[in-house]
């Protein structure tokens, strides 16, 4: 599963998780499975808040783009965020969102 993230300054939080093409999102779960190879589900057929494009598989592997929410004071890896590629079930980590005091990193 390859995700991008498009960042956003927003106050609330993101959770994500795989299991299989199963992505939870928050405690949602979007079962990804039945999108086949060359296939793309256009973003407006998935009722998701985080959900920023359409989600594409390619050789194999989903596409998908998720927002990022940051805080005021979000560091570099926020604000310009590496696409991941997951390979592995279970919780995701996410860019670090926001600075709390002289570089400490929430």
């Amino acid at each position: 599963m390859k995700i991008s993230f498009s960042p956003m300054r927003r106050d609330d939080t993101l959770t994500l998780s795989r299991s299989g093409d199963t992505l939870t999102i928050n405690g949602e779960t979007f079962d990804l499975s039945g999108i086949p190879e060359g296939a793309t589900l256009p973003q407006d057929a998935v009722t998701c808040d985080w959900l920023a494009s359409d989600v594409e598989r390619i050789d194999g592997d989903l596409h998908i783009t998720l927002i990022l929410p940051h805080g005021a004071t979000a560091p570099q890896e926020a604000l310009f965020p590496e696409p991941l590629t997951v390979a592995r079930d279970g919780p995701i980590e996410l860019p670090a969102v926001s600075l709390v005091q002289e570089g400490q990193i929430q």
